[in-house]
């Protein structure tokens, strides 16, 4: 889902964020890695609106990455957005052509682009194509996907990357900064909300396609960004729901208020919600307090200290951030910081949020 400054969306970053980039094993290093002074191919599997307007120009810009395939169901919008963008006709792919993408040597990446129920099986097929693959999040609908995504991608020697955008935007990067230093103190607790209003019947709406509502598709970035704020894994989490317009959220979360305790005693309390454009983070140190606001919009994100030290970083392309970093790593063989296992570890935690608002019992997570 577009962002805008007034419309939100669907580490390391530092020291022990990082987990969970050291965490993917490549094994013997990354086979197939891109020769140094060779730019990487990325083909676009799903030309909706996130690839039209942001990923494709975003590949305009790139140094490293660059777009060299479409995949599409829709073969007269596939042939336009190729003609606009230099992309040949033979490298333009239905889904039922898709495998044939293993023959074509200009395509090194395979971003998924898809409904979150479709990760699973583009990312498996892209690994089986000998493709390395960056797959939109959430990574998938269900823990035993994104395991199954894992394995095939470490079967086939290829990485795995998940479209964390805000993992290589300068001022979350400065939230974590500020945590991991204690400049304010040591962390006391952290509040989070994440917002929007979705289309009228896109496919997000649809369980069968998204896996889920809010909490999926925006809720996640107040996810994410407890866990890198707070650097390390929530031991117990609360959800409690709320719908209030029933005909639009059959079987989906409009909100979901929900609660995270960590190893440290430090408590997060987040919103989740289909219900208005929200973006904050907010973080109580002991010594004061920081935070964003706004926190996941695509430009115009704004820091703030309790202490009045300066918070400000020059716009940036999150987007295009985040496409050289993965070329990167292609080309040089090293493991992204946004690997498989940093997805699974949210579908995680967001099962068992959707476990604690469908039981209302606390889940303790192992």
């Amino acid at each position: 889902m577009p962002v805008t400054s007034k419309s939100p969306t669907r580490r390391s970053l530092l020291a022990g964020a990082a987990a969970g980039s050291a965490a993917l094993a490549l094994p013997g290093g990354v086979r197939g890695a891109a020769p140094p002074a060779r730019r990487i191919g990325f083909a676009i599997v799903g030309i909706g609106k996130l690839s039209q307007k942001q990923l494709i120009p975003a590949l305009r810009t790139t140094k490293i990455a660059r777009l060299t395939a479409l995949v599409s169901g829709h073969a007269d919008k596939a042939k336009r957005v190729a003609a606009e963008n230099g992309v040949p006709e033979r490298n333009i792919y239905s889904y039922e052509t898709f495998d044939r993408i293993a023959d074509n040597p200009d395509v090194d990446v395979v971003y998924i682009v898809l409904p979150n129920s479709m990760h699973a099986e583009y990312t498996i097929r892209a690994a089986r194509a000998g493709k390395h693959v960056y797959c939109e999040k959430p990574m998938a609908v269900t823990p035993a996907e994104c395991e199954q995504m894992i394995a095939a991608a470490k079967k086939a020697g290829r990485q795995l990357g998940v479209g964390y955008r805000l993992h290589f935007e300068p001022y979350n990067l400065e939230l974590i900064r500020i945590a991991r230093a204690r400049e304010l103190g040591a962390l006391k607790f952290i509040a989070a909300t994440a917002g929007t209003i979705p289309d009228p019947g896109q496919w997000r709406l649809d369980k069968k396609l998204a896996g889920g509502g809010s909490m999926v598709d925006i809720g996640i970035y107040a996810l994410q960004a407890v866990r890198y704020v707070a650097g390390e894994e929530p031991v117990s989490v609360s959800a409690r729901l709320g719908i209030t317009d029933r005909a639009t959220f059959k079987d989906i979360d409009e909100t979901l208020a929900f609660s995270m305790t960590f190893p440290s005693g430090v408590v997060a309390s987040c919103v989740s919600t289909y219900a208005s454009h929200v973006s904050r983070i907010d973080v109580a140190a002991d010594g004061g307090h920081f935070g964003l606001e706004p926190q996941l919009y695509y430009h115009g994100i704004k820091g703030f200290r309790s202490d009045g030290k300066p918070f400000a970083f020059p716009d940036m392309d999150q987007f295009a951030a985040e496409m050289d970093d993965f070329a990167a790593c292609v080309r040089d063989g090293k493991p992204t910081r946004v690997p498989g296992e940093e997805g699974l570890r949210d579908v995680r935690i967001i099962d068992a949020l959707y476990r604690s608002a469908a039981t209302g019992r606390d889940i303790k997570l192992a």
